[in-house]
């Protein structure tokens, strides 16, 4: 078993944060570690202090809010049991889906989700879609919430990878 089963198999099984460390360098090898589940990857040779930064930076995001009920990001407050979003008091109208998308991703804010992560968690893991679907939903989201949709400061792409949530 290699370390991509080892990931998939515990990501089914728990949401203990996994940081793969590894030689495979190829941005193919990296995305498919995300999409398997890791939270961060490290390619050989590399620092250990950068290593014991990672780990603090991975432990940081993963213990942050993972069951609260009211998640903020910005001046954009979620309210998880009536689904209900604001900005800066006023009521946002969020589909059922854009409000699942914000709340994984703010439930963990700088965590970085690959489209197919965000796609399995707003529709499940035996859902078929498009993750370029995701795309869409983050477009319309940042509309709503971003001061500044073009400069988004809340929901930020991480190029090649997906998305993320600023860290507050």
């Amino acid at each position: 078993m290699d370390g991509f089963d080892v990931a998939k198999r515990l990501r089914a099984q728990t949401t203990v944060p996994i940081i793969m460390l590894t030689a495979r360098v190829e941005e193919s090898d990296r995305m498919h570690g995300f999409d398997v589940g890791a939270d961060d990857y490290v390619t050989k040779p590399f620092s250990p202090r950068e290593l014991v930064a990672r780990v603090q930076a991975v432990l940081r995001r993963t213990t942050a809010r993972p069951d609260a009920q009211v998640l903020k990001v910005g001046d954009v407050t979620l309210d998880v049991p009536r689904m209900t979003a604001a900005r800066a008091g006023h009521s946002l109208d969020l589909t059922t889906t854009e409000f699942q998308l914000l709340a994984t991703l703010a439930r963990h804010p700088g965590r970085v989700f690959t489209r197919s992560q965000l796609l399995d968690a707003v529709r499940g893991e035996d859902s078929e879609g498009f993750d370029r679907a995701i795309d869409v939903h983050v477009k319309n989201i940042r509309r709503k919430i971003e001061p500044d949709p073009h400069r988004p400061h809340y929901l930020l792409t991480v190029y090649g990878v997906g998305y993320k949530c600023t860290e507050s």
